[in-house]
């Protein structure tokens, strides 16, 4: 065996248990199945423009004055030390609930969240109870989700024992719904106003646990969002280095076929075109449902079983668009690099609702909901080619047909709906945002099968798997899994995003490094 542990995949997830492992004198191999490093936070380039296929904003990579945030330095201290982030706008989540008369109610969000709890009580003074009602409910849920992530990384017996104790108030917390929370609320806008970012984590208010919103939401308002200068890919290069430095590899192009299981323990895996690589330890980066897609049969039934009961997460698609102009000529037509999180009610002839946020029939209507995401502008080295990205989610259903196609061979019925989508979603994108309909200089449309195909991401999933209430407190989803040897790590393990990834790289890490778990602390 000529390393000490294998790395499946190279998200951030991967990338972060890499990292972690060579910083504490391990060989490590990294395989990954793409031919580019960095799983969603890779980028690419099209005429002149660069463009970020999942990462978006980031928490926890900004702080006032000087100081290094406690995920910037976390990336920085595994990664070679050259990481830097820019600050989005103070308020940089704003909320369009466009109604179906056109007219629009807007409210940003930033940060500190208390600041957020007084400007919603001011625009609507009527709801001030229900809103200080909601935001203790908030605060408590946001408690209890770091038991929860908690429990997927301590040793099991520990779990066992704090499932014990605190099983039924953390199942009792899980299953209060974001719409629960918000039955009270009468106003129907501001309802949907705090329910409006779900797609930060793929479901609607009537399926999000109020726990897993409170954590997506919490961690932006504690210190504000950040873009990495350079762009997405500059985490997988930083962290990469890492791993080079101590003697590691980082191999693309390396699809890992099957896991290598002797005597019930997990020794190695076999590539795709037959070699075949070995070491003591394996750490799965590839999401939960192909990593036991990979075990040989009869290994693990029950822990098979038990992951196979939950679903992916939602499937989306997303539009890329080049400007004309430089990011200062857009920043004077009011742009500053917010988020534009919208509900077109004037689409879908209703009252603009969060409940709308799966595009069911891409092909027959419009999106009921966007986000909109102003990257570029929020990146100084692309500043004289300014991006956005505008994501819909949708049913993986309406791709399924043509899910084993091979990318580059797609059949010309998949070709025509992907571009009647592609041109129906610029016209709606250009009707929102007037001002800039004349300066889309290009525009590409990525489908559920591109994240697929280069993510293996089953059902093109977002986030790997829905994140559930049973998801959540599932023991199945643990670090150490029942086959001696292999490991867990990505945003199946934790918490969905980069940094939830992250942390489930680094919580797989730490198991085979105690010395690691330090760095949890920030």
């Amino acid at each position: 065996m000529n390393w000490d542990t294998l790395v499946i995949g190279s998200g951030i997830g991967g990338l972060t248990a890499a990292a972690a492992l060579a910083r504490e004198g391990q060989r490590v191999l990294v395989l990954e199945q793409h031919d580019i490093l960095g799983g969603m936070t890779q980028t690419f380039a099209r005429q002149g423009f660069s463009f970020g296929t999942g990462l978006h904003y980031l928490t926890g990579v900004t702080a006032p004055g000087d100081d290094e945030a406690r995920f910037a330095r976390l990336l920085n201290t595994l990664g070679d030390g050259t990481l830097r982030f820019q600050p989005l706008p103070d308020r940089f989540d704003l909320v369009r609930l466009i109604h179906p008369d056109g007219t629009e109610t807007r409210f940003a969000y930033g940060a500190p969240e208390a600041d957020n709890w007084a400007r919603l009580k001011a625009q609507f003074p009527a709801e001030g109870a229900a809103i200080d009602a909601y935001a203790d409910q908030y605060e408590q849920a946001r408690r209890s989700i770091n038991t929860m992530m908690a429990l997927h990384g301590v040793p099991r017996p520990a779990a066992t024992l704090m499932r014990w104790v605190l099983g039924r108030r953390l199942q009792r917390r899980a299953d209060v719904t974001l719409a629960e929370a918000l039955a009270h609320v009468r106003d129907p806008q501001l309802r949907a106003i705090l329910a409006a970012r779900g797609g930060d984590y793929g479901l609607p208010p009537s399926h999000a646990p109020l726990v897993l919103h409170a954590l997506v939401m919490g961690s932006y308002a504690e210190g504000g969002a950040g873009y990495p200068i350079g762009g997405p890919a500059r985490l997988a290069e930083s962290l990469a280095a890492g791993v080079w430095n101590a003697g590691g590899e980082l191999r693309t192009g390396a699809r890992v076929a099957q896991l290598l299981v002797e005597d019930g323990r997990a020794v190695g895996v076999r590539l795709a075109d037959g070699r075949e690589e070995r070491a003591p330890h394996i750490v799965s980066a590839m999401g939960a449902l192909n990593t036991i897609a990979a075990l040989p049969d009869g290994v693990a039934a029950d822990w098979r079983a038990s992951i196979r009961r939950h679903e992916p997460s939602c499937a989306y698609m997303m539009l890329y668009l080049g400007f004309s102009g430089t990011a200062d000529e857009l920043r004077a037509l009011g742009f500053d690099g917010a988020n534009h999180w919208i509900y077109d009610g004037h689409a879908t002839g209703a009252a603009p609702d969060p409940e709308a946020l799966i595009w069911r029939n891409p092909t027959d209507e419009d999106a009921g909901a966007l986000y909109v995401s102003f990257s570029g502008l929020n990146d100084p080295e692309h500043a004289q080619a300014p991006t956005a990205e505008v994501l819909a989610l949708c049913d993986w259903e309406v791709f399924a047909a043509w899910q084993d196609s091979r990318l580059g061979h797609r059949p010309e019925d998949y070709e025509a709906t992907k571009g009647w989508i592609e041109d129906q979603l610029l016209t709606q994108f250009k009707r929102l945002f007037p001002t800039l309909a004349q300066r889309v200089a290009y525009h590409e449309l990525s489908t559920p099968l591109s994240q697929a195909a280069y993510a293996l991401a089953p059902e093109g999933a977002m986030y790997g798997l829905a994140t559930t209430p049973e998801r959540l407190l599932d023991p199945a989803l643990h670090v150490r899994t029942p086959v001696p040897g292999l490991l867990l790590a990505g945003q199946d393990v934790a918490s969905l995003g980069v940094e939830g990834a992250a942390m489930g790289g680094l919580m797989a890490a730490a198991t085979l490094k105690p010395a690691l778990w330090k760095l949890m602390k920030g």
